[in-house]
């Protein structure tokens, strides 16, 4: 997924993982888009500095099925089949942590 489709993707509301569903991208209330480690809380910024470059390699990113196998509208799954599970809680009930 490009930086513009995780973006659209998570305002839409959709579930977007990194690498795993124990990563979860999110925006937080200052607008900012952070991928949350979900066992533990810790966040990273989904992209550099200056918003320009992922913090990982597009193709890890991917948007969540649902528990039924049905998959999201518009969603990518992953091509090697992993990461068609949602975030446990589903999206937005992870604990956050510290944001700095």
């Amino acid at each position: 997924m490009t930086l513009d489709e995780i973006k659209a993707a998570v305002d839409a509301g959709q579930t977007v993982h990194w690498a795993n569903t124990s990563y979860v991208v999110h925006k937080d209330r200052l607008d900012q888009y952070l991928i949350t480690y979900v066992p533990n809380g810790s966040c990273i910024g989904l992209t550099d500095r200056e918003g320009q470059r992922l913090n990982g390699k597009e193709a890890e990113f991917f948007i969540a099925r649902s528990k039924d196998g049905a998959e999201n509208p518009g969603s990518q799954s992953r091509p090697d089949g992993q990461g068609r599970d949602v975030a446990p809680g589903g999206a937005g009930t992870f604990p956050l942590g510290r944001q700095l």
